[in-house]
């Protein structure tokens, strides 16, 4: 089953995200290899500077997707004020398709 994850950064905290990036990014292609990852990437805000992310996984439980979702660098370090999890269905567009 597919999740995607909602991610509102916390205010100012724009260079958390930038030192914890590679790390992120490290999180993500582990993700992306073992094929749990399916998309992610930034929401920006006016200012076109990130200030979210979504990402969407595969996971067998919605526990498994939230435990998937806390391991991640961003959260660690305290960047979001919330994270959503919830199952998402892909209709359009979906690359198997």
């Amino acid at each position: 089953m597919l999740f995607a994850f909602l991610c509102k950064d916390k205010p100012d905290h724009l260079q958390v995200r930038m030192d914890t990036r590679p790390a992120h990014v490290e999180h993500l292609n582990k993700l992306n290899a073992e094929g749990t990852l399916k998309m992610a990437g930034p929401f920006l805000g006016p200012d076109e500077k990130p200030c979210g992310s979504l990402v969407i996984v595969e996971a067998a439980s919605l526990a498994d997707a939230q435990a998937l979702a806390d391991a991640d660098p961003y959260a660690k370090a305290g960047l979001f004020e919330s994270v959503e999890v919830k199952p998402f269905n892909w209709v359009f567009n979906k690359p198997e398709a």
